[in-house]
């Protein structure tokens, strides 16, 4: 396993950015696929974004296709969440989640870590 912490969270306005980052610990980061999953009050934990071992292939969520650019950095053992064009129902807590798996998953329970989640607040 590895040990992750997210970052850059925060509030925003509506239209605005964020990027997120997620540190990793561990030798084997760079064979894990990345994902971000976010949780708002009252809701269930829905996928984000994913990218692969080797960044050649991502997946979106169908709401944030267009807006979200996920992105990794191996030899930083950083994955990156960029959010443009914020909604407020982008508004949520955000989790970093690594997957020792090879194929690239969008259901919560094939990931193996998970982050503590960093809040972001999009204002209307």
């Amino acid at each position: 396993q590895v040990q992750l912490v997210e970052s850059g969270g925060g509030l925003v306005q509506a239209g605005g950015s964020l990027r997120l980052s997620c540190a990793a610990s561990g030798r084997t980061f760079s064979s894990y696929v990345m994902g971000w999953f976010r949780q708002a009050p009252g809701k269930e934990r829905e996928f984000v974004a994913a990218i692969s071992w080797s960044g050649s292939r991502t997946y979106y969520a169908d709401s944030v296709k267009g807006r979200f650019s996920i992105s990794r950095d191996n030899a930083k053992k950083t994955v990156y969440l960029q959010m443009n064009s914020l909604k407020p129902e982008d508004t949520a807590v955000y989790y970093c989640a690594a997957d020792s798996a090879y194929m690239i998953a969008t259901t919560a329970n094939k990931y193996d870590s998970w982050g503590q989640g960093t809040q972001v607040t999009v204002s209307s």
